[in-house]
């Protein structure tokens, strides 16, 4: 059974602001190299999280884990989110999914948050 990870955000028409994601896949990548990792978006860019889904079905995936990029459980993880997972679960009963809570609500992000927020200013 293959199992892949899709990071899962707002999105932006900037490039920059996608940066971030797009290096925590790379990291993914190079630390799990045999683990599917793709990058998927609300709006304002692609891949929507339907394509990377699809994407990675096509690839061999039959368990998808999604992780809400979200520093919190706003209104896209808490109301948009569960409509796009059951609608993935409707179109590809075969798939088992798995959402995580929000990114940030991690303790370990919290910590991690905490960290960097007290480092020293350079003078």
């Amino acid at each position: 059974m293959h199992n892949a990870i899709v990071l899962f955000s707002h999105g932006s028409r900037d490039p920059l602001w996608r940066a971030p994601l797009e290096a925590v896949a790379r990291r993914i990548e190079a630390q799990h190299p045999a683990r599917p990792v793709a990058c998927a978006y609300l709006e304002l860019c692609t891949p929507t999280l339907s394509e990377a889904v699809g994407q990675q079905i096509h690839h061999g995936a039959r368990h998808i884990t999604i992780v809400p990029m979200f520093l919190g459980t706003g209104k896209h993880a808490r109301e948009d989110l569960p409509v796009l997972v059951q609608e993935l679960r409707a179109a590809h009963p075969g798939v088992e999914f798995h959402v995580q809570a929000a990114i940030g609500e991690d303790p370990r992000m919290t910590a991690l948050m905490a960290d960097i927020a007290c480092e020293a200013v350079p003078r």
